[in-house]
């Protein structure tokens, strides 16, 4: 699996591939006991962010957990009346603040949030 500067030169000598071959090309695959692969975006990702110096905050300090001190699932469900909620200790690790606005971009099965006025790449 790459990481660090290797990571971003390999993102970047891509260019415009698929999402799927992307992490497959970085080594973020695994093989299933079944012997079928599975790929890595979690892992990618969270490598992605690190090479770009971005920190979530999740390996400790007190960060990437929640109140009470419980440690974040990272994920959401859909509420009884359709919102779907991103807690506190989430909107705080990355330092959001009130009044902060995004732009909600759609995917296959997917939302991004990206901040209005910011680079999707960031």
């Amino acid at each position: 699996m790459l990481t660090g500067s290797e990571l971003l030169a390999k993102v970047k000598e891509l260019g415009d591939v698929s999402k799927s071959d992307l992490v497959r090309s970085c080594g973020y695959v695994s093989t299933m006991k079944d012997g079928s692969e599975r790929l890595n975006f979690t892992a990618f990702y969270e490598a992605l962010l690190g090479a770009k110096g971005v920190s979530l905050g999740i390996d400790g300090g007190g960060k990437g957990r929640g109140k009470g001190g419980r440690s974040l699932s990272y994920t959401a469900k859909v509420q009884f009346n359709g919102n779907l909620l991103v807690g506190k200790a989430y909107t705080a690790m990355l330092d959001l603040q009130p009044g902060d606005e995004f732009e909600i971009k759609m995917g296959k099965k997917q939302i991004r949030l990206v901040p209005v006025g910011g680079d999707e790449e960031e």
